[in-house]
């Protein structure tokens, strides 16, 4: 059986498409360092290391927007385009989960 088929994705410039990609990968990183989370050190350190070079990669593909012209973000349309990509679940691993009840 084959899993269910995603809505498509909005109608995006190309430069708008690298900032949703360069965003998640920057979230899915800081969703690895989460301390709130169970990991080991070394994963978090190495998540450490590759953020600084994503960080550098959505830094850029902002300038590319604001070169561009595109001096506005469309955030309904980015936001379908978050959540199409699985966002929702990247992001929450980037947050402090809620208190475990005893």
């Amino acid at each position: 059986m084959l899993p269910p088929e995603l809505p498509p994705l909005p109608a995006l410039t190309r430069a708008e498409a690298e900032l949703i990609d360069r965003y998640l990968e920057v979230v899915d990183l800081l969703g690895r360092i989460n301390p709130a989370h169970d990991g080991d050190t070394y994963r978090g350190l190495r998540a450490a290391q590759a953020l600084v070079g994503r960080a550098t990669a959505l830094r850029d593909a902002l300038v590319l927007m604001h070169q561009r012209g595109e001096s506005e973000l469309h955030a309904p349309t980015l936001a379908r385009a978050l959540r199409v990509l699985d966002g929702e679940r990247r992001t929450a691993r980037v947050t402090v989960p809620p208190p475990a009840e005893s």
